[in-house]
């Protein structure tokens, strides 16, 4: 047995069924290992949506995603990829090659476990033939509990060797339970909960990733809060009569309205940070603030706090309902029939706007609605950086919290449809909609053709203002000249039809005629 099929045959042994690269001569036989041993393997067209498409397939599946590179120039073309997946704490394992030690000269080499540290993953490296299987294994462990990208550095003079067949047997560690919070730290919130009258709840992905819609929507009924989260948490309480959507830029403003008159909001594995508080403003100031986290250096640090619990969220919100039943603590607050009625009729696309389409453009709000209206509700969306972003958060509701893939903890542009070909892959049975402007579909065009390869059955909508919009808008009422953020407009829909996938161009909501008729068969993407 060769390294390589060491490490193919620890991976598939531990439930790795779908991994994602791109193949060069280094990782050649990794992947071929992998593969032989049962995984299925998806090749993109450029590195950083290789991992990416690892991430949106971990975000979606709920399992580690893993992703296969070349050495040097194959591992820095993922390093934006990898960046996001460590900002956003995705479970993932980088299959890198790299250079031997001994190769001083090598075009190749660079320290990839040092850039592998500096993006925020953990880096670790398959040492010999006889710790291949261990070293893999521990690798796997750390991604799926740490809860962090892992780069395994595999050296290409090891590959070949022969891997001693003992050196398979790895014992598996025990399973670990989520960390409960301090009985003190439980009391201190029940205390605020027990005198408060306005609760809201914010779910972030830390609540995503602990399975904590039922005790927070328990924690929620006793108390009479709201129900809202983070836009990484979106769709955890979907269906919820009290969900009032993302908190932050996106909320509506009966949202906003109803947030700002909180006096006691409580935080579940969400960071606070200024885009979920409106920069701060969304809350009133004389509002107590609660924030649960894993991490504790999370705690407080983007938005004052007044309890901090550290504590996996899931377990929290269990013993904080518990102690309210001891105490026999049950609250209408925010609650009631008009509440409910009033959240039911304020959705973003029930409030008023006035449409700007023109001839040669459709609104936005236009779009994302008649999308919304002919698009199944099943669905995955999928969404890339930009100003346009907030169009398809706002008007395309997801039913669950692992439909919607909002990679923005880098806030790079282009790597929306890499997570969207993940997340097709990881859940077949749902449409995913993967939403991009031309900026970033311009970046990430040539998995055009890997969606094609692969006959996706997935909707690509490119919303295409012919510039970089967020420059625009944010320089242009200054006075200062925007022209060079502002490009010819792109024919999409014939660059996607020689790609190989079927392609429209919408000026109004008529045509979009023809995705209605693709909706029946879902050949090929669109």
């Amino acid at each position: 047995m060769r390294v390589c099929e060491a490490i193919g045959k620890a991976l598939a042994e531990r439930g790795v069924e779908v991994f994602f690269g791109l193949v060069g001569s280094g990782n050649f036989a990794v992947v071929n290992a992998l593969r032989e041993a049962g995984a299925e393997f998806y090749s993109s067209r450029h590195e950083c949506a290789a991992i990416m498409m690892a991430d949106g397939y971990a975000r979606v599946s709920g399992k580690v995603g893993v992703c296969s590179v070349h050495q040097g120039p194959g591992f820095t073309n993922a390093l934006t990829g990898l960046v996001e997946a460590a900002k956003s704490r995705t479970p993932m394992v980088l299959l890198a090659a790299d250079t031997p030690s001994g190769t001083l000269w090598s075009n190749f080499k660079i320290d990839q476990g040092s850039f592998a540290k500096t993006s925020g993953a953990i880096a670790e490296r398959v040492h010999s033939p006889e710790t291949a299987a261990a070293d893999t294994a521990r690798a796997l462990r750390r991604a799926r509990v740490e809860r962090l990208p892992v780069v395994l550095n595999i050296s290409i003079d090891l590959v070949e060797m022969d891997a001693p067949e003992d050196a398979l047997t790895v014992p598996e560690p025990p399973t670990l339970k989520p960390p409960r919070p301090s009985e003190r730290s439980v009391a201190e919130v029940a205390d605020l909960l027990e005198d408060c009258e306005r609760p809201v709840i914010v779910a972030g992905r830390g609540a995503v990733l602990s399975g904590a819609r039922e005790s927070l929507e328990d924690l929620g009924g006793r108390t009479g809060a709201l129900m809202a989260t983070s836009a990484v948490g979106y769709g955890l309480f979907a269906g919820n009569p009290y969900d009032i959507g993302i908190a932050g830029g996106f909320s509506t403003p009966l949202a906003a309205e109803l947030m700002g008159q909180a006096d006691v909001v409580l935080a579940f594995g969400a960071s606070l940070n200024r885009w979920t508080t409106r920069h701060g403003r969304l809350f009133p100031p004389d509002a107590r603030v609660i924030q649960v986290d894993l991490d504790e250096e999370a705690i407080g640090a983007l938005y004052p706090v007044d309890v901090g619990v550290v504590g996996d969220t899931n377990a929290t919100a269990r013993a904080i309902v518990e102690d309210l039943e001891r105490r026999g603590v049950g609250k209408r607050g925010f609650r009631g029939e008009e509440v409910a009625r009033r959240i039911a009729a304020r959705r973003w696309r029930d409030e008023h706007y006035e449409d700007q389409g023109t001839e040669d453009y459709i609104d936005p709000r236009t779009l994302s609605i008649a999308l919304d209206d002919i698009l199944p509700q099943e669905r995955v969306v999928a969404t890339d950086s930009g100003h346009f972003m907030g169009y398809p958060a706002m008007y395309l509701p997801v039913p669950d919290e692992r439909s919607f893939v909002f990679s923005q903890a880098f806030q790079s542009v282009g790597l929306g449809l890499g997570t969207a070909i993940g997340a097709a892959i990881a859940r077949p049975d749902r449409l995913t909609v993967a939403a991009l402007g031309d900026g970033g579909a311009l970046m990430a065009l040539g998995e055009l053709e890997t969606v094609a390869r692969y006959r996706l059955p997935m909707v690509v909508a490119i919303y295409n203002d012919a510039a970089y919009g967020a420059e625009v808008h944010h320089f242009g009422p200054m006075g200062r000249p925007v022209d060079l953020t502002q490009f010819p407009e792109t024919d999409f829909a014939a660059i996607a039809r020689a790609a190989g996938t079927e392609g429209i161009t919408v000026r109004k909501p008529e045509d979009l005629a023809p995705a209605q008729e693709w909706l029946g068969r879902r050949d090929r993407p669109l």
